[in-house]
C-alpha cells in the first residue's frame, strides 16, 4: 500500500508525525502537507496565487496552501507513485457534527475521495490532546480492516477518538453527525494602533448530541466512525421541491 499522509495542522504537527511512524508498518508513506496551521480552511482551493512546494529533512513534502491543494497536488502530478489511500490527521482536536463543514482534516480526506482515492479522516478529541501514540494505534487498526475489507467507493470515514489512555477507550460505534448549538459571538479587539480586529468566536456546545451521534460515542470514551459522501444532494426533498418550483412563474 502507498498512503498519502495530510493534515490541516501544518506538516511540523505532532499528530502527523506519529502517524507517519505508525503507518509505516503498513506500507509506504508520503507526506504532504501545509506549510503551517490551516485549520478550518474546508475544502478550499489556491486559484489566485502560486503553490510552491518543499521537502523538510525528514522527507515531509510541505506546500504553502490548503490541505485540498495539498491532496490535490499530490494526486494529480506532483508525485510519480500515485497513492493507493488518502489518510488525513491525526488533528489537534475533534471534528464533530458541524465541524465537518469547515474541517481542513476532513476536507483533505474528501479531495482524496473525490479523486477516487479510500480515503480516511482521524481526530483526537482533546483540548489540547495529549494522545497520539493511542490515536495512531487505533487509526492502524481502522486502516488494516480497510484494507482487508474495503467499503463502497464513495464512502470516506471519520473518524473521533477520545482523547485517553487506550485502557480507557471503551470500543468503536458507528455514528451519524450530531450538531452544535450556534458559535459563540465574534470576539472584538484592538490591535496596537486602535484599529478594530475581530477573532472568529468559539464553537457552540453540542445541541444535537444524544445516542447515536458522534458527540454522545466520544462523550462516553468511545470511537466515533462517521461515514460520509460529497453528494450533498437532500433526496428525500427533490420531488418536494419540483412541485414548490413548478408553482413560480417564469414567462
Amino acid at each position: 500500500m502507498h498512503f498519502l499522509l495530510s493534515n490541516d495542522d501544518g506538516y511540523q504537527a505532532q499528530g502527523i508525525s506519529t502517524l507517519a511512524e505508525s503507518l509505516a508498518s503498513l506500507g509506504r508513506v508520503t507526506v504532504v502537507a501545509p506549510d503551517r496551521n490551516r485549520s478550518g480552511a474546508s475544502n478550499s482551493l489556491t486559484l489566485d496565487t502560486p503553490l510552491y512546494v518543499n521537502t523538510a529533512a525528514n522527507g515531509f513534502i510541505y506546500v504553502n496552501g490548503t490541505p485540498t491543494d495539498c491532496v490535490h497536488l499530490a494526486i494529480t502530478g506532483l508525485l510519480e507513485c500515485e497513492p493507493d489511500m488518502v489518510v488525513s490527521g491525526i488533528n489537534a482536536g475533534a471534528n464533530l457534527g458541524d465541524d465537518v463543514l469547515y474541517s481542513g482534516t476532513v476536507a483533505a480526506a474528501m479531495e482524496g475521495r473525490f479523486l477516487g482515492r479510500t480515503a480516511i479522516a482521524f481526530s483526537l478529541a482533546g483540548n489540547p490532546p495529549v494522545n497520539y501514540q493511542v490515536g495512531a494505534v487505533i487509526a492502524c487498526h481502522i486502516i488494516r480492516n480497510l484494507i482487508s475489507s474495503p467499503l463502497a467507493s464513495e464512502v470516506l470515514l471519520n473518524v473521533n477518538i477520545p482523547d485517553l489512555p487506550l485502557d480507557q477507550i471503551k470500543g468503536m460505534e458507528v455514528t451519524r453527525l450530531g450538531q452544535r448549538h450556534k458559535s459563540e459571538p465574534a470576539i472584538k479587539m484592538q490591535d496596537p494602533r486602535n484599529n478594530p480586529i475581530y477573532w472568529v468566536g468559539p464553537s457552540g456546545e453540542g445541541a444535537d448530541a444524544g445516542p447515536g451521534t458522534d458527540f454522545f460515542a466520544v462523550a462516553n470514551s468511545m470511537v466515533s466512525i462517521t461515514p460520509l459522501q460529497y453528494d450533498m444532494t437532500r433526496y428525500t426533498t427533490l420531488e418536494t421541491l419540483d412541485r414548490w418550483v413548478r408553482r413560480i412563474p417564469w414567462q
